[in-house]
């Protein structure tokens, strides 16, 4: 199966960006080659930007809460685990207290850093890195991969509690839905909402399935065309019934 996640509002949208792009800087840092190294600061620099929204650690905070609030009215609930529950909650509670403790503009201590900065700038511009541009930058290119990956780590360390903060809250999200089995009929499926406010929409389908879902949602109809997989400009509906699964997901 190939899982497809759909956000449906800025908010999700934005964690979603920053899950990927906080897997895409574990990988790429936990890697010994300097190209993949130079991949990792490019990404951190894309982090530095995305967690830069002026709102994202007060709605980070303020979601913990809420859900913590909720959690906790589940204890003595015979249906519910304490231990799993409180071993929950104690999750929310140390990403809340790591969120607090960040002062400041999210990625402040990488703008402040002007040999970072240049690199930054100059990675904008197509083949901008190149040794004869950043002759610093390639000596620590060419340096031990563990002390490059030392650099790295030291450098993300403080962004990373936005990380575990939207690893708890995506997690609590994915799991807050139904699977539901459908099919697109020719291609085509749409159901009515009926006032149904999701905030994230997962589809799953077979991956040998050469086509790909398309989403247009609102709080009235949800319609999913699936579009032939031929990587041409203008996509062409896929004319073969579908069989998918489909995931509300509402915090």
């Amino acid at each position: 199966m190939i899982s497809y996640d759909f956000p449906l509002n800025e908010r999700i949208r934005t964690l979603l960006r920053l899950e990927d792009l906080y897997a895409k800087m574990a990988y790429f840092s936990e890697k010994a080659s300097a190209a993949d190294h130079h991949a990792a600061l490019s990404v951190m620099f894309e982090i530095m930007e995305v967690a830069s929204r002026a709102d994202l650690k007060s709605d980070l905070l303020q979601e913990l809460e809420r859900q913590k609030r909720q959690l906790a009215a589940l204890h003595n609930n015979p249906g519910i685990s304490e231990d799993a529950l409180d071993a929950v909650l104690g999750e929310i509670e140390n990403a809340s207290d790591s969120l607090f403790g960040i002062s400041g503009k999210i990625g402040q201590h990488l703008r402040d850093n002007e040999w970072l900065m240049s690199i930054k700038q100059r990675a904008c511009i197509p083949g901008g890195t190149c040794e004869f541009d950043l002759p610093s930058y390639h000596y620590w290119l060419h340096q031990d991969a563990t002390l490059r990956r030392n650099y790295l780590n030291a450098w993300l360390a403080p962004m990373l509690p936005i990380c575990n903060a939207l690893d708890i809250i995506l997690k609590l999200l994915r799991e807050s839905g139904k699977v539901h089995n459908f099919t697109a009929h020719l291609g085509g499926f749409q159901q009515m909402q009926g006032g149904r406010v999701a905030q994230l929409l997962r589809i799953a389908l077979d991956s040998t399935l050469p086509c790909i879902p398309e989403v247009s949602a609102n709080k009235y109809v949800l319609n999913i065309r699936f579009v032939s997989a031929t990587y041409a400009a203008k996509s062409a509906l896929y004319d073969k019934d579908v069989v998918f699964n489909l995931t509300f997901c509402a915090l």
